[in-house]
């Protein structure tokens, strides 16, 4: 049998107030139930905290003795309740986060909030689609940023943003030319790896005009396959916020290419059994804000 955090708060109550009745009326408890604490209080330490001397329970030299040392781990105790009830801006948090969000969103979105609440830590893991809707069913995070729609009983979603997917290449030789996918399908691709959402999404795109591309190289990171375009010139399909910068500065240049569009939802996913903390509610809110912000912008956010 071990001391509860119960036996402590009445004990230090009766020393406090050295009146049962009142004890009992602040704890709402019956003056039985308080005595019987304290005796079991005893039984479980082997010794006698009070001196039972006309009807009163007065401390003896080891009771004052525990007093001393329990008093102030309580009053820890309370304060780390009273902190935690009360305060949404302090603890940590884990967020997952698929490739393209947690390159080009995620970072100024965990800047901005950690700036603005310096007591609260957020733990952020990168995977494509499929490794962060596990993360999720797992409890191995709280909440997810993915770049594809999932249908699972487990998982609540939502829409956060419009992600528009386009074609990219350094090749000169397509810079102010309309073309179609049917005459640049045996140039050489290089794509995303299998399982990731902005893969997936273009080659469903691509089914729509019944061609098969030349992939001559699938890499796990967007910003691999950005350093290749520049040195080797083949073809791409990403995200326009991953290659926002670069279209900007000319490095690289979007394909006209007649009839095609690609384009996919961002979603907000976390468990249908995670418990909403007022920390969860707030830094959920505040990434599907951030997030919306800069797809309807187009932009990057940074610190």
């Amino acid at each position: 049998m071990k001391i509860s955090l119960r036996q402590i708060e009445i004990f230090l109550n009766v020393v406090k107030y050295q009146n049962l009745t009142k004890v009992a009326s602040n704890l709402g408890l019956s003056q039985s139930a308080i005595s019987m604490s304290i005796k079991e209080l005893e039984t479980i330490l082997g010794k006698k905290l009070f001196d039972r001397i006309n009807k009163k329970l007065i401390l003896n030299e080891i009771g004052r003795s525990f007093h001393d040392a329990v008093e102030p781990i309580y009053k820890q105790i309370c304060d780390i309740e009273s902190e935690f009830k009360n305060s949404e801006d302090k603890g940590s948090i884990r967020v997952g986060a698929s490739t393209t969000i947690i390159d080009y969103l995620m970072p100024g979105i965990v800047c901005d909030y950690m700036s603005r609440y310096p007591n609260v830590k957020i733990d952020l893991k990168e995977g494509n689609t499929k490794e962060i809707v596990s993360l999720v069913k797992s409890g191995k995070i709280d909440m997810g940023f993915i770049e594809a729609d999932i249908v699972d009983s487990d998982i609540l979603k939502e829409s956060i943003g419009h992600d528009q997917l386009v074609i990219v290449s350094a090749n000169e030789e397509f810079k102010n030319r309309v073309v179609t996918l049917e005459e640049i399908a045996d140039y050489r691709w290089v794509l995303r790896e299998p399982g990731s959402s902005t893969r997936e999404a273009f080659l469903n795109c691509a089914k729509e005009s019944n061609v098969k591309l030349n992939i001559f190289l699938e890499l796990g990171h967007t910003e691999s396959i950005k350093s290749l375009l520049l040195s080797k010139k083949p073809l791409s399909c990403l995200s326009k916020l991953a290659v926002s910068r670069e279209l900007a500065d000319g490095s690289l240049f979007e394909l006209q290419v007649k009839g095609f569009e690609c384009a996919r939802e961002f979603y907000a996913i976390y468990h249908k059994d995670k418990y909403k903390s007022e920390l969860f509610i707030k830094l959920y809110e505040f990434s599907k804000s951030m997030i919306s912000q800069a797809m309807l912008s187009k932009g990057c956010l940074s610190c």
